[in-house]
């Protein structure tokens, strides 16, 4: 649900105002809600996060975050999956991973849900590899794709169950096929 506030906003003004759920983006001058997690979307949303933590925290190669806000050039958004490579974890003054992202993520991977805009999504995508994100990835439950947006190159359509998908370069070692991906969503499929 996009908010035109009958006021224009600041991005600063915004980042004052309470959280809403679900939590709410600010694109372009205009607040937009996301929308309510369903059943496939949090379904794959959780698992990545646990799989690709389960790859990269323990060595300190990076954090997968669900539902993390990140707040830069000129935007607030709330990738569903951001990941942040290990030396570009904000820290706060006690050594503790901060509250606060004012960064985009080095890889950051967005779950569409039936009701959202996919124009939307994806540019909130490309606004992440303008920035200097490594790699965008939009998966699509309802088509069983992934569209994969490595940086500075063509995205890449992925719809056949071996297709391995890329990852950035800084966890080559998560090998998953779209088949591994979408098998996530039968229970008891881990």
């Amino acid at each position: 649900m996009v908010q035109v506030p009958s006021k224009p906003l600041t991005l600063e003004e915004f980042l004052q105002l309470p959280e809403t759920k679900p939590p709410s983006e600010y694109i372009n001058g205009q607040i937009i809600q996301k929308p309510m997690l369903q059943g496939k979307h949090s379904k794959l949303q959780g698992r990545l996060v646990t799989v690709i933590n389960d790859i990269s925290e323990k060595q300190q190669i990076a954090l997968a975050l669900p539902e993390l806000r990140c707040t830069f050039s000129g935007r607030s958004i709330i990738p569903d999956v951001a990941v942040f490579t290990w030396n570009r974890i904000p820290l706060d003054e006690d050594g503790d991973i901060a509250n606060v992202f004012p960064s985009h993520p080095d890889w950051t991977i967005e779950i569409l849900s039936p009701e959202q805009s996919f124009t939307r999504v994806t540019n909130n995508i490309l606004h992440c590899l303008n920035a200097g994100c490594q790699m965008g990835w939009l998966i699509v439950p309802e088509e069983k794709s992934v569209l994969a947006y490595p940086a500075g190159k063509q995205p890449i359509l992925f719809q056949e169950p071996e297709d391995l998908l890329p990852t950035p370069e800084f966890i080559l070692d998560l090998k998953l096929s779209l088949g591994e991906l979408f098998g996530w969503l039968k229970p008891g499929n881990i």
